[in-house]
């Protein structure tokens, strides 16, 4: 089974997935192990590997040996460039952040990685990647005309655009560390238009409450990253989450 099979079952299942982000560059590889085995066992499905700066190399490599030898779930490459790209993974979100203003994120990145990840025959998911207000250091990076949260027809236009290039999920980002999720509005909106097509939703998820507004909305995957990160107790974070996204897609 294909991760992106995995996720689609669990979606089915469940009517929701959650995959926790983790940093390379915030922690040592031992602690960014601790944070995967301990959200594996609240419930997340799958971790995300990635980040806007220093996230890749050998730091990364040694980060996803590391989790993928003490954990079950899929590990899954989000790379910021072509530096955050390992074969110790299972699958690369192969995304394109279509509102920046700087091609190299557009296309040019994805261009110059494109022929390693044909060699290594890894898994990939093609993605449109909408950064919204705030934006984070996401934001700034990519250099991206941040979405504004009261104008949800624009992310919808933008999530169309990914689709009608044949982008099969679509990653809604308000940016690491965000004050808040993304409005349901906006949420709904882009759920609408893309119908079957998966909706990631991410930025400020910290608590089960919010998840469950997001996943109400229409979010097909819900992703939390400094929340897990900041936890005293990543089990039990994880567990809220999980289970208020799940009672959200009940609501």
């Amino acid at each position: 089974m294909t991760v992106e099979e995995y996720l689609s079952e669990i979606i089915q299942k469940e009517g929701i997935a959650h995959v926790t982000l983790i940093d390379p560059a915030s922690q040592k590889p031992e602690e960014a192990v601790r944070l995967a085995t301990e959200a594996v066992a609240g419930g997340t499905n799958a971790i995300m590997l990635g980040g806007s700066t220093d996230a890749g190399g050998q730091l990364l490599d040694l980060t996803a040996k590391m989790i993928k030898e003490n954990v079950s779930v899929p590990i899954i490459l989000f790379p910021g460039s072509t530096s955050g790209f390992t074969t110790n993974a299972d699958c690369v979100l192969f995304m394109s952040l279509l509102n920046s203003r700087d091609p190299h994120y557009i296309v040019g990145n994805q261009m110059l990685g494109a022929l390693t990840l044909y060699k290594t025959g890894m898994e990939s998911i093609p993605m449109a990647y909408l950064v919204c207000e705030p934006g984070g250091t996401v934001g700034w990076v990519g250099d991206a005309k941040l979405l504004p949260r009261a104008k949800p027809e624009l992310a919808a236009a933008y999530a169309l655009t990914g689709k009608y290039y044949g982008m099969r999920y679509t990653y809604l980002e308000a940016g690491s560390g965000a004050d808040s999720p993304l409005p349901p509005e906006m949420i709904g909106t882009v759920k609408h238009v893309l119908k079957d097509s998966v909706l990631i939703v991410g930025g400020g998820i910290r608590d089960g409450k919010a998840a469950a507004i997001c996943a109400k909305a229409g979010a097909d995957i819900i992703v939390t990253g400094t929340a897990i990160e900041k936890a005293d107790d990543v089990k039990a974070l994880t567990a809220e989450i999980v289970m208020g996204a799940k009672m959200g897609k009940k609501a």
